[in-house]
């Protein structure tokens, strides 16, 4: 146990140091004209790519292997308002210290050939390390910023423990601002198989936010928090200080209910700093799955997952979805951070309707 806590200490200080380290001659940044809002700028020394929007970070596309897969971190509203949990790489005051690899927003798997893609991190002793895989960043493909949008395209690869490639995958993050003055991340996923491969069903997973404080709903079970100096303290308690999240789904679901049930899209409504914010996940109808099913906790963990049926439906449906060597999926989803208001659902059924024509 104290080799455990030892390495959740030291990560997220690693972590910070990377995200704070820079190397000026190697960096690249591309957009920021007059009429551009976004910009990207690569820093491969810290093994990030910084996205700016109106001239500061928005967020951050990581892929140290310290964290086991490339995640998106932070996100926030266009008024800078924290959208994602800051702990274990920006630990910020009153923070739930559970499950150290819910980071961010990431994409990855519970179950892939018997390997857990999901649960790897750093705080897993040497003896657990064969249970798991990890995906890394090989290449960043593409960085394109246009007027109010901006896009990057990387290639990963999913690693057995003995670093035997499983998938290769090719990742599109898409950036713009609605109108509305929404910020909207669509994100396109496509995975190829190196090798037959079963997806059994898991109810970890596939596309998945780990939200700030805020957003989280009332919760009863003990848990350890940060202290207001963003340090671990060992004595659990529970605590919905500041807690204001509330689920919605596109079936009529609310609050816990929302958990396990299929939907064309799940809504996060809470209050941040005063400013009301709606977090929004569309599936498309393209997706394996569709429509996908929630797996949307109270305590901050907001993820759809069309892969764990059996799971989700208590044995009434299977999926144990497979690819053969050479073939390939692809997922896609949009992730809507609106502020200022609450959505209701007749507005994000329209957009759910909009993000399924494209």
């Amino acid at each position: 146990m104290k080799n455990k806590l030892s390495n959740l200490l030291i990560l997220p200080c690693c972590l910070v140091m990377a995200l704070s380290s820079c190397a000026p001659s190697k960096t690249l940044q591309i957009g920021n004209t007059n009429a551009e809002r976004f910009s990207i700028v690569e820093n491969p020394a810290s093994q990030r790519i910084d996205i700016l929007l109106d001239g500061k970070r928005y967020t951050s596309y990581l892929y140290a292997d310290s964290l086991k897969k490339p995640i998106l971190f932070p996100l926030m509203t266009s008024s800078g308002n924290n959208i994602t949990r800051g702990w274990p790489i920006e630990p910020r005051a009153n923070e739930r210290t559970d499950h150290p690899h819910q980071m961010g927003l990431w994409f990855n798997y519970g179950d892939v050939n018997g390997l857990d893609f999901w649960n790897n991190s750093t705080a897993r002793s040497v003896e657990e390390r064969m249970k798991y895989g990890a995906i890394v960043h090989q290449n960043v493909d593409s960085i394109k910023v246009i007027n109010d949008a901006a896009s990057l395209q990387v290639s990963k690869l999913w690693l057995s423990p003995s670093s035997e490639p499983l998938l290769s995958e090719q990742c599109i993050y898409k950036f713009n601002i609605s109108k509305e003055g929404q910020i909207i991340i669509t994100i396109g996923v496509r995975l190829q198989a190196l090798r037959d491969l079963s997806f059994d069903d898991n109810k970890e997973g596939l596309l998945a936010i780990r939200v700030a404080r805020e957003l989280e709903q009332p919760y009863l079970q003990k848990t350890t928090f940060t202290n207001a100096n963003g340090i671990e303290d060992p004595e659990p308690l529970v605590d919905n200080q500041g807690v204001t999240g509330l689920y919605y789904s596109s079936e009529g679901k609310k609050g816990d209910d929302v958990f396990g049930t299929r939907g064309r899209w799940a809504m996060l409504n809470a209050v941040i700093n005063q400013e009301e914010v709606s977090l929004i996940i569309l599936d498309h109808p393209q997706n394996i799955g569709y429509p996908t099913y929630w797996f949307a906790r109270g305590y901050g963990l907001f993820a759809a997952n069309p892969l764990g049926q059996n799971v989700f439906s208590k044995g009434k449906e299977t999926l144990n979805f497979k690819l053969g060597k050479g073939e390939s999926t692809l997922f896609k989803y949009q992730v809507i951070i609106h502020s200022g208001s609450h959505l209701d659902s007749a507005t994000v059924n329209q957009l759910s309707k909009d993000f399924a024509a494209q």
